[in-house]
C-alpha cells in the first residue's frame, strides 16, 4: 500500500481535505492528537475499523475509542448520559478524557469489543478537530503504533511503524502531553478510572467528588 505523507504547516487546508476524504473512502490515516498520534478510520464503518485493527496487529478483544469535534456527535452514539457523564464532558472536553458510556445501536461491534458500553473522546488538537470535522464521522483512533510498542508522539515514528500499512499519515508536528488520555467508566455507580492520563486523579475528583 501507498502511504502518502502530508506536512500539514505547508497547506493546512489541503492535507486535511484529502486527509478526510480517505477517511471517509474507508481508509485509515494517522493524525496527530494533544496526547499522542492516533490511526483513524470511520467509526461506523465496521470494514474500515478492521483496517485498523490489522495495521497495528491488535487483538480484537481491545475496544476502540471514538473521537468527535463536537459535543452534539455524541448523542448518536449513546443511549443515555448520565450527570458524571455530563460533568466531565463539561468541564474537560476538548481534552484528554476519554468517557465510556452506554453505546447505542449505531456503533458497530468492532468498535467495542460486543460490549454494551463505548469510549468517546473530544480532542483538543486542532489538526484533529479539522480532521474529525471534514470526515464527516466519528473517527475510531488507538495509538498509531505496532501494538506493544511506544505510543508515538511525532510523525516520524509513526512512519517508522505504518508506512506501507495506512493510507496516510498527517504531520501535524509533536503531541503537546505525550501520554495517553485518561479513561473514566461513567456507567458504574462511582466513576471508575480504567485508564490515568492525562486528566488526574485529583483533577477528577474536585469536578465529581471523592
Amino acid at each position: 500500500m501507498e502511504t502518502k505523507f502530508w506536512e500539514v504547516k505547508k497547506n493546512p487546508e489541503a492535507a486535511i481535505a484529502e486527509a478526510a476524504g480517505l477517511i471517509a473512502a474507508g481508509e485509515v490515516v494517522a493524525f496527530p492528537t494533544e496526547t499522542v498520534y492516533g490511526l483513524g478510520a470511520d467509526g461506523l464503518n465496521a470494514e474500515a475499523v478492521a483496517k485498523i485493527f490489522a495495521a497495528k496487529g491488535r487483538p480484537a478483544d481491545n475496544p476502540l475509542i471514538l473521537h468527535i469535534a463536537d459535543t452534539e456527535q455524541i448523542y448518536p452514539l449513546t443511549s443515555g448520559l448520565n450527570a458524571n457523564a455530563r460533568a466531565l464532558m463539561d468541564t474537560f472536553w476538548p481534552g484528554p478524557l476519554t468517557i465510556v458510556v452506554p453505546r447505542s445501536e449505531l456503533v458497530p461491534d468492532i468498535v467495542t469489543a460486543g460490549l454494551d458500553t463505548v469510549a468517546i473522546r473530544m480532542p483538543s488538537h486542532p489538526v484533529a478537530a479539522a480532521l474529525i470535522r471534514a470526515a464527516g464521522c466519528p473517527v475510531a483512533a488507538p495509538s498509531a503504533n505496532v501494538s506493544g510498542k511506544p505510543s508515538p508522539t511525532n510523525a516520524k515514528d509513526v512512519a517508522d511503524d505504518m508506512t506501507g500499512k495506512v493510507a496516510g499519515i498527517l504531520d501535524g508536528g509533536s503531541c503537546g502531553i505525550g501520554v495517553e488520555s485518561t479513561v473514566v467508566d461513567t456507567t458504574s455507580p462511582v466513576p471508575t478510572i480504567l485508564r490515568p492520563g492525562g486528566i488526574t486523579r485529583e483533577m477528577l475528583e474536585e469536578r465529581l467528588g471523592r
